[in-house]
């Protein structure tokens, strides 16, 4: 739990990893340049004083994770999204045992979602329903750029990516995380379009899909689908730690997001281990629109505390002390989500 001036808010960071990026585990040049691009984001992106060492930033490690998410406090729950990238690094980017491991050694305060990849066939099929019974899945995280072979990127319509998605509405996975935002050397910047959320979200009313990063650099593309999409998400990774290095431009985004999709559909990450997700927590707090935005509604108390945890525990069923909840809102509610009608924000 987060305190500032007498108010408290319940943290959820939606979108952490825990990743092995070391010489070791990679397979080729690929992987090198993969974990730089991230470094590049990281240094460039945090205060000095955040920044890691080249050394450390290769391999957190499950120890270190839970001192820098939770050792002060600050996070009540994180959900883990991994990578596979399994054609340049060895074992994964993502470290499915022991982040799953740390999962179950801290069931209230660690959500574990995996991936799935429709390349996979029917094979893949199998796997994700031992994959669900497992982990017990809320959710997984799809990254629509990955390398397969031959194959540089997916859609979310291909035809055997709706075959998962029918054994995800099966298994009652509801939660779609999926990277829609900055491209990552050395893969494709178009394929991490949103288009494909468009037909995707239309055809599965019953999922939610989160679009990670926020459509980042197509902002404009993903609000415009977002807002006739109600079930579709807005993830702030990689979107909010602009609130250091550009201001004004996390206020355009935020004042973006708020006009289109409205304060239910933003949720906070830290992206984790991109970067730690206190000083982003303390910043968000204190952070207003300009008042020469005018053009944009004020982020009030209310809508930090959806956007800090509580809209992600309504996705997630998790537990909210009554006294973090908002006055007359269930923010526990269960069951799938039932969208109505587009909720433009303006309307």
């Amino acid at each position: 739990m987060y305190s500032k001036d007498g108010v408290d808010y319940f943290v959820v960071d939606s979108h952490i990893a825990l990743w092995d990026a070391r010489p070791e585990n990679q397979r080729n040049v690929h992987g090198k340049q993969f974990i730089d691009c991230f470094y590049d984001y990281h240094r460039n992106l945090s205060p000095e004083s955040e920044v890691w060492p080249y050394e450390e930033y290769l391999y957190q490690g499950g120890e270190r994770l839970m001192r820098d998410v939770f050792g002060n406090g600050v996070v009540d729950h994180a959900i883990f999204q991994p990578a596979r990238l399994g054609e340049f690094y060895h074992r994964g980017f993502g470290q499915t045992e022991e982040a799953f491991a740390l999962a179950q050694e801290h069931p209230d305060k660690l959500t574990y979602n995996h991936w799935w990849d429709p390349r996979d066939g029917e094979n893949g099929l199998d796997q994700l329903r031992a994959d669900a019974e497992r982990f017990g899945l809320k959710g997984v995280k799809l990254y629509t750029a990955d390398w397969h072979g031959e194959s540089r990127g997916w859609k979310l319509t291909d035809p055997m990516a709706y075959r998962y998605f029918e054994v995800c509405r099966e298994l009652g996975i509801r939660n779609i995380h999926i990277h829609k935002g900055p491209t990552i050397r050395p893969l494709d910047r178009d394929a991490f379009d949103v288009a494909d959320v468009d037909h995707a979200a239309t055809d599965f009313t019953d999922l939610d899909f989160i679009v990670e990063h926020c459509g980042l650099p197509r902002l404009e593309d993903f609000c415009w689908i977002a807002t006739q999409e109600p079930n579709v998400h807005a993830g702030l990774a990689v979107a909010i730690p602009f609130i250091h290095t550009r201001p004004r431009y996390f206020a355009q985004i935020m004042g973006e997001l708020l006009y289109w999709l409205g304060e239910d559909r933003i949720l906070f990450s830290s992206d984790y281990a991109l970067w730690t997700p206190t000083w982003l927590v303390e910043r968000f707090v204190d952070f207003q629109i300009p008042e020469d935005l005018a053009e944009y509604a004020p982020l009030t108390t209310e809508v930090k505390k959806k956007v800090l945890g509580l809209n992600a525990a309504k996705l997630y069923d998790l537990p909210v002390p009554e006294r973090l909840r908002l006055p007359d809102a269930d923010e526990t509610a269960t069951g799938p989500r039932q969208p109505g009608a587009a909720d433009l924000a303006m309307s």
